[in-house]
């Protein structure tokens, strides 16, 4: 298992700076790719920014240049830095995971944080 923490959400001005921080516990060394989604009102949950098992990272166009998504390995906790942030940032914020789980032939999980909300005032 595999369970997440999301942490560091608030309300900001437009123009303002989060780090958002996601702490992973479990069978941490399972784990491959992190990512961050967010869901706004009304809105489907979306993919914010990812880092591979590969190691790179890649980002929704929305956010490029503003945000930078980053991990701790030593201490399990992938951040993501939001700068420059506007009000159309607002949203719950969402950490997953993909991690294998060795003891069940390799069967591939998912696993999800509860979300912290970021609210941008204009």
């Amino acid at each position: 298992q595999v369970r997440l923490v999301e942490s560091g959400g608030g309300l900001v001005q437009a123009g303002g700076s989060l780090r958002l921080s996601c702490t992973a516990s479990g069978s941490t060394s399972n784990i491959n790719a992190v990512d961050w989604y967010r869901e706004a009102p009304g809105k489907q949950r979306e993919l914010v920014a990812a880092n591979t098992s590969s190691g790179s990272t890649n980002y929704a166009d929305a956010v490029k240049g503003r945000f930078t998504i980053s991990r701790d390995n030593a201490n399990n906790i992938v951040y993501l830095q939001m700068n420059s942030l506007k009000p159309e940032d607002t949203g719950a914020y969402y950490c997953g995971a993909d991690w294998t789980d060795y003891t069940d032939y390799a069967t591939p999980w998912r696993s999800w944080g509860l979300g912290t909300q970021v609210t941008v005032s204009s």
